[in-house]
């Protein structure tokens, strides 16, 4: 009686399954839709824009407290501030489409933005917010 071999399989190389990049959403910013924001802060003073991944970070005096996204204007907000927003009911900063948390900046009102003395009110309270954080 023959004896047959006895052959392993050999095991296919197991990759994880890719994760599907996600996308970060085009945060483009036109020049003259920065250089209005900008001109809105001057009542404010000493707002300096940073450009990051398309879009304009804000700063004043070094603290981080608003965003330039797709032509549109976040603000900073936590505990203090935040009701002015939902009273507006704007909408989060969400720079990835599916991601479901979102940063603590939100829409600035189309009404606040138009109106440089409460943009900087408004402004004045997203400091203090990413000042207390």
């Amino acid at each position: 009686m023959g004896s047959t071999p006895i052959r392993r399989k050999r095991r296919a190389s197991v990759k994880p399954a890719a994760r599907p990049r996600e996308r970060l959403l085009s945060l483009k910013v036109s020049d003259a839709f920065r250089q209005f924001v900008l001109d809105q802060f001057e009542e404010l003073g000493e707002v300096v824009p940073r450009s990051m991944f398309g879009g304009v970070g804000l700063y004043r005096r070094g603290v981080f407290f608003g965003i330039i996204a797709r032509d549109t204007l976040f603000l900073k907000v936590d505990d203090e501030n935040r009701i002015d927003y939902e009273r507006a009911r704007t909408k989060p900063f969400k720079p990835y489409a599916h991601r479901s948390g979102t940063m603590e900046y939100f829409e600035v009102p189309v009404s606040v933005l138009e109106s440089a003395s409460e943009l900087a009110a408004w402004a004045r309270k997203s400091i203090a917010a990413a000042e207390r954080q």
